[in-house]
């Protein structure tokens, strides 16, 4: 697993660097998606989520759900553009999960990609992310990942 600066990156996941979420390649061809260690690190514990609603499609660039913390509220951009078939109503009434269960409870929503092609062209694998990551970081003046 590449870890960043502190933060932890699981291998079997794919990556959307600039927007800073994680991606679950489910079998039946949906996407259960996250924000990263690192999102989560620099948001701080979360206090609200909100997702857009289940059959809504969204387009790459835009929100799939409102983010909020004690220091910053802000959207979670999908990186293709999806339709949302599920929504984790677990980190409604529990947001913190964010942070707590990164990658697995925290989750935010799984999608489904209108095109499986240019999502696998926006994701990184997760073998692959540590220099991307480590590029972000510099860029956005962030140390890393609280120990």
């Amino acid at each position: 697993m590449p870890i960043v600066r502190g933060c932890n990156l699981p291998d079997e996941l794919f990556y959307d660097v600039p927007n800073n979420l994680w991606y679950r390649a489910e079998s039946d061809g949906t996407y259960t998606v996250g924000m990263t260690m690192i999102a989560t690190a620099m948001a701080g514990a979360l206090v609200a989520f909100t997702a857009k609603k289940v059959g809504k499609t969204i387009d790459a660039g835009k929100s799939v759900a409102t983010v909020e913390s004690g220091k910053w509220v802000g959207p979670a951009k999908i990186g293709f553009r999806s339709e949302i078939v599920a929504v984790n109503d677990e980190l409604t009434g529990s947001p913190k999960l964010a942070n707590t269960d990164t990658y697995g409870a925290g989750w935010m929503v799984r999608v489904k990609p209108e095109d499986p092609a240019a999502a696998a062209a926006v994701l990184v694998p997760g073998s692959e992310v540590a220099g991307p990551y480590e590029a972000k970081m510099e860029a956005d003046n962030f140390a890393g990942c609280a120990a």
